[in-house]
């Protein structure tokens, strides 16, 4: 490509970050005369770009609105936070559009990436599996770190990473697998995508066991000579939300429920509850929690008999619970 039209170019992606930009901040940073970029400007416009003057002291240059998108420069981050939302809306069911019209976007994106980019997305979408959607503030990992992760889960391929673990409950390798922060090498078997947290999980070479670590808590990531071969057994997702679920936290909690593991699976989801046995139409639930209050009302929304195992904390919040749920439903007034 050119000179003159990589700078065209250049030109184009800085009026896409939005605002007016001025003649001479648009001349600074494309090294050229201000003249010349008068010039290049005439250049967008003859392409149908719909490039706008805006005069006065503080005017310039701006990107309007036209009857067509005009030509896209994504950064790096830019066309994986795209094609990710897209591969997101469509497996979680969020978009409201047709079908194929997220098929398209992501083809035509897909398109125009250099190749080197391309396949390193390919690697993450072929490798992410998605369970429930942000429930809150989303912890994004890094661009490098999500895509070399993703090369090394493709190509079944050893990852070393430094990791910051967390404190327990907070759904990092620690409160999801019971590994600490540092250096740590890993098999990865597979990327979640859960509740606006990304994860990996693997064999941890360092502590000699499986792990599921926060990939915003990871930092320097490489990939390492050598292949492994993945084990049998749970999928990622699976392998993650179970990991979550029986994380160390300060209650251990066994309930049973009458009903099938089935019924319960679909009552309680697979990352707060682990259903544990079944046995004569009872089902054993296990549970992690750093609280217990809020479980009282969770186990009355089963709709499904239940007897509290452990602990006796657990049993007297419940009772505590049903009194407040018969008083209420004798009152007849908002008085007393």
């Amino acid at each position: 490509m050119s000179r003159p039209v990589s700078r065209v170019l250049t030109l184009l992606e800085l009026l896409q970050t939005g605002g007016v930009r001025t003649v001479a901040d648009l001349s600074g940073r494309l090294g050229v005369a201000e003249r010349t970029v008068r010039r290049y400007v005439d250049h967008l416009v003859d392409l149908d770009i719909p490039v706008e003057s805006v005069r006065g002291r503080h005017g310039g240059y701006r990107l309007a609105p036209g009857h067509r998108m005009p030509p896209l420069m994504l950064t790096d981050d830019e066309a994986l936070a795209v094609l990710l939302g897209l591969v997101a809306g469509r497996r979680t069911g969020l978009t409201a559009a047709a079908g194929t019209a997220g098929e398209t976007a992501s083809a035509k994106v897909r398109r125009v990436l250099p190749e080197r980019l391309r396949r390193r997305l390919d690697a993450v979408l072929d490798s992410v599996a998605f369970t429930a959607p942000p429930a809150g503030s989303a912890a994004v990992p890094e661009t490098g770190v999500l895509l070399t992760v993703a090369d090394a889960v493709r190509g079944h391929r050893p990852v070393s990473f430094r990791y910051r673990g967390g404190r327990r409950g907070e759904g990092g390798a620690r409160g999801a697998g019971g590994a600490g922060g540092g250096e740590r090498t890993v098999y990865p078997y597979g990327l979640v995508a859960h509740a606006g947290r990304w994860y990996v999980t693997g064999r941890d070479l360092s502590a000699g066991a499986d792990r599921t670590f926060r990939l915003d808590r990871v930092a320097g990531a490489r990939v390492l000579p050598g292949t492994f071969e993945p084990p049998d057994g749970p999928d990622p997702a699976e392998r993650v939300l179970t990991s979550l679920a029986t994380a160390p936290y300060r209650h251990a909690v066994t309930v049973w429920v009458r009903g099938t593991a089935e019924e319960v699976r679909t009552r309680l989801p697979g990352s707060v509850a682990v259903v544990a046995a079944e046995e004569e139409s009872w089902s054993r639930v296990e549970i992690r929690a750093e609280r217990l209050d809020w479980l009282p009302g969770v186990l009355a929304s089963l709709d499904l008999p239940f007897a509290v195992e452990r602990p006796d904390e657990l049993r007297v919040l419940v009772a505590g619970f049903a009194n407040r749920l018969a008083d209420s439903a004798r009152r007849t007034t908002r008085d007393g």
